[in-house]
């Protein structure tokens, strides 16, 4: 389980700085939908991942109905959505709770992100067109420009810097023509960035230089090395989260 004290360099950004507001939600989802189910169940999500609402608790009815504004039915319609997801557990008789966390989950989190990820990868490096590329290029471009501001020291928008990270590494499989996997890998991605928000760590140069490298391999349309430098690049980022645990 997690410890309550992280040394690490984002410690000290308030909740309410990482959490400005919803106006940005469904940035893991390929489908916006526009119903009050939709939004209830992207914004209760939205809070499991950053944070708000914390692993392990309590998610009480009549809490939620006033925090999200919705009704009691549309509630019991998200958590079973969002159980179902693996964000939240139903427990018999006791009611729903935020999924908990832990060490072996995050790497059974992480193989199967490089097990999706990586065919994704080869998948859209051979399917992909102009526009695919375009896509790449101006993803790539927005998340280094986010990187380099954190590693200037600003860190007043996390929600940015993991929305261009998501966008990027996105753009490079969309390409994979398949939906299911699409769908699949935004939710092992939700899961993943879950732990990465716990514990606000940020790898510096050495992530930024795994991003140019799959960049390039992109552009190359170098499967096999995209490949090797994602896999590497997640379990980079997994060991450096697990220090923290």
């Amino acid at each position: 389980m997690f410890s309550q004290t992280y040394a690490h360099p984002l410690k000290d950004v308030p909740l309410n700085v990482m959490l400005k507001d919803h106006s940005k939600l469904g940035f893991l989802n390929s489908d916006q939908q526009k119903t009050v189910a939709y939004s209830t169940y992207e914004r209760i999500k939205y809070d499991i991942i950053f944070g708000k609402l914390k692993p392990g608790a309590k998610l009480k009815l009549e809490t939620l109905r006033k925090e999200y504004s919705a009704s009691v039915s549309t509630l019991r319609e998200t958590l079973n959505r969002l159980a179902s997801d693996g964000f939240v557990a139903a427990a018999e008789q006791r009611g729903f709770f935020v999924t908990p966390v832990s060490t072996d989950d995050l790497g059974e989190i992480a193989n199967l992100r490089i097990l999706l990820e990586c065919h994704a990868l080869q998948e859209s490096f051979q399917n992909g067109d102009e526009d695919w590329e375009a896509e790449v290029v101006g993803s790539y471009h927005k998340l280094g420009k986010v990187e380099r501001l954190m590693q200037d020291g600003d860190e007043s928008d996390l929600e940015t810097w993991k929305r261009y990270d998501w966008q990027f590494h996105l753009a490079l499989i969309r390409a994979c023509n398949s939906n299911n996997l699409l769908g699949l890998h935004a939710t092992l991605f939700g899961k993943y960035l879950r732990y990465q928000m716990l514990v606000l760590t940020y790898r510096g140069e050495v992530a930024r230089q795994e991003h140019k490298a799959l960049f390039d391999a992109a552009l190359a349309r170098d499967s096999k090395s995209a490949k090797e430098i994602l896999t590497l690049h997640i379990q980079n980022g997994l060991t450096h989260t697990l220090e923290y645990m």
